[in-house]
């Protein structure tokens, strides 16, 4: 690309499935002038080793929602068993429907845990020196792919988890099953999958309204305060970059029209509300002070500008799991826009 020519490029697109336009020089102040190629990026050499490893951890992410899409619960077996507390038949058969579930949670939980070692590697390699983050996410496309999958994926799972009050219902009645069970010294075979230490972490999970956001943005937290000698806005900037680029990708027709499915859509709206709440755990004075690199005010209005079956759910987790939107710094404009 002639950067001489950044600010009169034109949208190119590459034909392929779901395709994201590549956003070429959109003159827009602050916002990057180059193009993230989210549907075709390849890893090169350098990227090879982490993009294996995340690359193990992703396939798993499919398989991971779907269950979830499906988990049902055993609402009526626990309903039948707490209003019949003397019928053992009962019992037996909520604790026969419930153990299957637990264990299907546990995958769930310790999946988390594979995610934030995933994106751990990942911020490690979009931030390392001597490269700045936009040369980075330049550079190592098939990784920022990886890093908007992840954040695709934990998006979509908390939408489904914040849906179904099952999960947390079936958890504290087989929490529940146990402790009564333990001060009657009986011991339960299902004690040995989930005993009280992951029990108890399983739960500190699942009473998150986002778990698997609430995942991210603790790595993220964490990566920063451990790597001192990496200035913050290293992290911040390879965040803010990648919310601008997809806000460009939603917000401009040419761009959006080429859009082959929906499915590009939610895509990147999920990534942009993913990257301004890790944004705003992260940095300092978060995503919604004036001195924020992200356009907040352009972001929440390409949201609202979709049909809101689509968008409630994110608009929600800007609402909600946010840090720094109840800040004083916070323009009225921009609470007004989520109300």
């Amino acid at each position: 690309c002639d950067k001489s020519k950044k600010k009169n490029s034109q949208v190119v697109g590459v034909p392929a499935m779901g395709n994201l336009i590549k956003v070429l020089g959109k003159d827009l102040e602050n916002c990057p002038h180059f193009f993230l190629d989210f549907e075709n990026a390849q890893p090169t050499e350098a990227e090879t080793a982490v993009w294996n490893q995340v690359s193990a951890v992703l396939e798993e992410a499919h398989g991971i929602l779907a269950e979830l899409q499906s988990y049902n619960g055993a609402g009526q077996e626990i309903r039948e068993a707490i209003q019949n507390p003397n019928d053992l038949q009962l019992q037996e058969k909520a604790w026969n429907a419930v153990c299957p579930l637990v264990a299907k949670l546990k995958r769930f939980y310790e999946f988390s845990l594979r995610l934030e070692n995933a994106l751990r590697s990942l911020l490690e390699a979009l931030t390392s020196p001597p490269y700045a983050p936009m040369q980075h996410l330049e550079r190592e496309q098939a990784l920022a792919k990886q890093f908007a999958e992840i954040l695709h994926f934990t998006l979509s799972f908390d939408e489904l988890k914040m849906t179904n009050p099952a999960i947390q219902n079936d958890f504290s009645y087989y929490r529940r099953t146990i402790s009564r069970n333990r001060l009657n010294n009986q011991q339960l075979e299902a004690e040995n999958e989930v005993n009280n230490e992951m029990a108890n972490r399983m739960s500190l999970f699942y009473a998150e309204a986002t778990p698997m956001l609430k995942t991210l943005s603790n790595a993220t937290t964490k990566f920063v305060s451990e790597n001192k000698t990496l200035p913050i806005e290293d992290t911040t900037d390879c965040l803010s970059t990648m919310a601008c680029v997809c806000r460009v990708m939603l917000e401009t027709p040419e761009y959006r029209c080429r859009f082959t499915n929906t499915d590009t859509m939610l895509f990147c709206m999920r990534v942009m509300v993913g990257v301004i709440i890790l944004y705003d755990h992260v940095h300092p004075v978060g995503a919604f002070a004036k001195t924020s690199k992200i356009d907040m005010k352009g972001c929440i209005k390409v949201l609202k500008e979709q049909p809101s079956n689509s968008v409630e759910g994110l608009l929600n987790a800007l609402r909600y799991t946010t840090r720094h939107l109840n800040d004083d710094s916070t323009s009225k404009q921009i609470r007004a826009l989520l109300q």
